[in-house]
Parts: structure tokens; C-alpha cells; sequence
């Protein structure tokens, strides 16, 4: 099981250390190495939600995936760290710190840094039934909900993680000019979906689930089917962008695929 915060505050200050110690990788990369339990370590690349150190976790999960796949059981990026899964009977902490500052001190910097992800579209029907806040959100802003539409849309949003529930991805871009509080009594049942803004973030609801979020639009697109081969329809590390679509594309669009959603039209590397 992980370590309590408390525990993971005193281990941390004994057993942190920053990456690259021979000077190979640069201080802003530098990294804190922090046990969770006995069969996971954080590798924590910064302080603050941010786009380059976010590329930077996602460039090591795949490194580490790439390199140790014998070795760790799982990796799950987050905003600003990477949490890596392994069995202690076979492989120790230790070694497992020693190769991950090996491989950060590989990873690209600068302009040679890429994005691990795919580009894929989301079509959305704003407004009415399915957005029923648009018109709050254009209210707080002095907008009209066209304009809401348009910014939310002109924008590619980066999927830094995923979480709350299955497949639900945090997505970081969005304007200020569209930012909108949570609601003071969060609603009990939100379609699977659902697209929302929460303060300045925006996210989409992948399953049925209670949730505080303003409510813009829903997707036909089905985010999360646990029979499915490939249960999860974007990534960590993957670029999101918006498309308005009338409600008859919409109805067509989910109509043909009944479960809950269609496939992502547009994917593309």
C-alpha cells in the first residue's frame, strides 16, 4: 500500500536526491526521487503545472517504458511527476533510481524536445441540453456564447493526465477568457461525454459520474469502453482540439454507435 503523506515527507527528506549529480543533466531537470510504499517510487521533475516539465514526463514514462520493461510493473505520468510501479522482489529501489537518472540524463532538452502524443479532434454540440452552463460561462465573462464556442475552440489543449474517474483527461490551455468557478453544489449525474470547465481548466466527463464542473457541450465520442481493446480513447501526453457541431451531426453521430459514443474521427499523429 503507499505511504501516508506524513511518511512520504520524512522518507522524502532522507532519500530524495536530485538526478544528473555528475552534472550531465541540467539543474531545471534536476529530479526528486521519493518512495511510495514498497513497490513504487515518484520521480518528481518540478513544483508547478507546466507545459515543458509536463513534455519532460512524459519523454521519461516512455523511456522508462522503453528501457526497464522487464523491470516496472506500470508508470503513470502527472502533471509534474512520473510514479513508477515495480516488483520489490526482483528489482530494488536502488537500481531502479540509478537507471532513471541515466535515462533522464539522456532525454532531450530545449527545441529537441517533442511531443510523445497524438493529435485527435473532438467533435461538440455546445449549448442547450448538452451545455446546459454555456450561458452562465458567457454571463461570467461578459461574453455572448458564441464567443465562449469560438475560444474554447481555437485552441489545442494538452491531456497532461488522466483521472477522477476512468479516462477523464486534465487538459491545459484553455483561456482565461472563458474560466468559470465550480459550482457550489456539484450535480449527481453527468453524461458520459460531457465537456466542463472547472476555474481554468476544461476536461470531459468519459463516464457517467457526479461532477461540480460547468457543463458546455457533450461529444459523441465514447472516451472509455472497458470491453475494448484499447479501453482509453486519449493519453497522457496526447493534444485534444475541439470541433462545434450542430445537434443533427451529433444525433447522427451517436446514433450510430448506440454503447455511447463513436470513434474518434480526425486522430492523427
Amino acid at each position: 500500500m503507499p505511504s501516508s503523506s506524513a511518511d512520504r515527507r520524512r522518507s522524502g527528506a532522507k532519500r530524495s536526491r536530485p538526478a544528473g549529480a555528475a552534472g550531465n543533466t541540467p539543474a531545471r531537470w534536476q529530479a526528486r526521487f521519493l518512495p511510495v510504499g514498497d513497490q513504487g517510487l515518484t520521480v518528481e521533475l518540478g513544483d508547478a503545472i507546466d507545459a515543458e516539465v509536463n513534455t519532460r514526463v512524459h519523454l521519461l514514462a516512455v523511456a522508462v517504458k522503453r528501457a526497464l520493461a522487464a523491470e516496472i510493473a506500470e508508470v503513470v505520468p502527472t502533471y509534474r511527476s512520473l510514479l513508477v510501479l515495480f516488483d520489490p522482489v526482483r528489482t530494488k529501489r536502488a537500481h531502479l533510481v540509478a537507471r532513471i537518472e541515466s535515462l533522464l540524463s539522456e532525454l532531450p532538452g530545449g527545441a529537441s524536445q517533442r511531443e510523445p502524443g497524438r493529435l485527435i479532434e473532438i467533435p461538440v454540440c455546445y449549448g442547450g441540453e448538452l451545455g446546459p452552463d454555456l450561458e452562465f460561462v458567457a454571463r461570467h465573462n461578459g461574453l455572448t456564447p458564441d464567443e465562449v464556442i469560438a475560444i474554447h475552440g481555437s485552441t489545442d489543449y494538452r491531456v497532461f493526465m488522466l483521472g477522477f474517474t476512468p479516462g477523464f483527461p486534465y487538459l491545459g490551455g484553455m483561456s482565461r477568457r472563458i474560466a468559470a468557478p465550480r459550482l457550489d453544489q456539484p450535480r449527481g449525474r453527468i453524461p458520459a461525454g460531457t465537456v466542463g470547465i472547472a476555474g481554468e481548466q476544461t476536461g470531459i466527463y468519459p463516464i457517467e459520474s457526479p461532477g461540480g464542473w460547468q457543463l458546455i457541450g457533450r461529444t459523441p465520442l465514447r472516451l472509455f469502453d472497458a470491453a475494448a481493446p484499447a479501453p482509453f480513447l486519449v493519453a497522457a501526453g496526447d493534444t485534444l482540439r475541439f470541433r462545434a457541431i450542430p445537434m443533427d451531426e451529433f444525433q447522427r453521430l451517436a446514433s450510430a454507435h448506440p454503447a455511447g459514443g463513436a470513434p474518434a474521427p480526425g486522430a492523427g499523429a
